[in-house]
């Protein structure tokens, strides 16, 4: 069989959206040395494709990072084949919380250097001599200490929707610029408990392993990170302490955690907290928009991108052409605010 997926796009979405069954989003990782990331990747690639699972996934030599699709119907048989093998058997499942299922539309999984890119040489510091792990129980009842540094480790676009309370965040763009930040930031608060918090846990592993390697004394992560608290309180019905959308890396774009929107639209600054691509295919940009100026800029990140969008693609084309480098910006809206086009 073909272990990579050759159907176009459109097509794919289409049938998505009209499968007669239901689906649930799941995530979970585990760092674990794998001898032959590669070929680990193709098993695994068969498996998921026989159950109809759609998904991103990221192997390397230490470990898997899921984002997934999965048929209920498939449910529990996915749940079996995880634990049949060893390198995943009892791994944490976090299931999402603001869900219908439809995250992916393909499977995907692809074999990288690190799980995670922390933008230092290999070998720097152990990662795997991590922090404590909390219970989302025990990490609710740790914020209410006001002298902990609660800490983001998740990029600003992120954080900007939605974050602990108190919680500092350090504006980055990536994880890499995000680990030296926290370290710089706390520098002189080096016997402080801290609590480190992301979105499944797998940023915070390596964060945690960070700051303990740079001399931090109470290093402690949130176990299961946003999805799993947000399961456990809706569970327990206590008060949530994190305001506003989780951000999620799928269609989705976001779940909704206590209903507040804490964010504002980042062209004409209403309160909004939705996260879209740009609609003209050669930009893309990822930026909060409302659906007043959604509506005015039909989907678009400025005039410019509209004008463009309605173009024929042989006009577009030629746009990329005569106007080479015009789209080598960043991806992600700008702190400073949104890149002229």
């Amino acid at each position: 069989m073909l272990l990579h997926n050759r159907v176009n796009r459109k097509v794919l979405e289409e049938r998505l959206m009209n499968e007669p069954f239901q689906r649930a989003t799941l995530s979970f990782y585990r760092y674990i040395i794998l001898d032959n990331p590669q070929e680990f990747r193709d098993f695994l690639y068969r498996e998921w494709s026989r159950l109809n699972c759609f998904g991103r996934i990221y192997i390397s030599r230490e470990g898997i990072n899921a984002q997934m699709s999965v048929p209920l119907h498939y449910k529990d048989e996915l749940v079996q084949f995880l634990d049949s093998v060893p390198e995943l058997r009892s791994v944490p499942l976090k299931w999402a919380v603001d869900d219908d299922g439809k995250s992916f539309y393909k499977l995907t999984i692809k074999v990288r250097p690190k799980l995670v890119a922390d933008g230092l040489p290999d070998g720097t510091y152990d990662v795997t001599n991590v922090g404590k792990h909390l219970t989302a129980v025990e990490f609710h009842e740790a914020l209410n200490n006001p002298d902990v540094l609660v800490v983001d480790m998740r990029n600003h676009y992120e954080s900007e929707i939605g974050r602990f309370e108190n919680a500092l965040c350090p504006e980055s763009d990536t994880f890499s610029e995000g680990i030296l930040k926290v370290s710089q930031m706390l520098q002189n608060q080096k016997d402080k408990k801290v609590l480190l918090y992301c979105t499944g846990g797998i940023r915070c592993e390596k964060a945690s392993a960070y700051l303990k390697y740079q001399g931090f004394k109470d290093v402690n992560q949130l176990y299961g990170g946003i999805i799993e608290y947000a399961n456990t309180i809706k569970q327990l019905q206590l008060p949530s302490k994190f305001i506003g959308k989780n951000f999620v890396f799928d269609r989705r774009l976001g779940e909704d955690i206590d209903g507040s929107v804490i964010s504002r639209c980042h062209q004409c600054g209403n309160p909004a907290n939705s996260h879209i691509n740009c609609a003209n295919p050669d930009c893309h940009l990822l930026f909060i928009q409302c659906s007043s100026c959604s509506e005015k800029f039909d989907g678009c990140c400025c005039e410019e991108c509209k004008r463009i969008k309605g173009l024929p693609e042989s006009e577009r084309k030629s746009i990329r052409v005569t106007r080479h480098g015009i789209y080598a910006k960043s991806k992600i809206f700008s702190r400073a605010g949104l890149l002229n086009c």
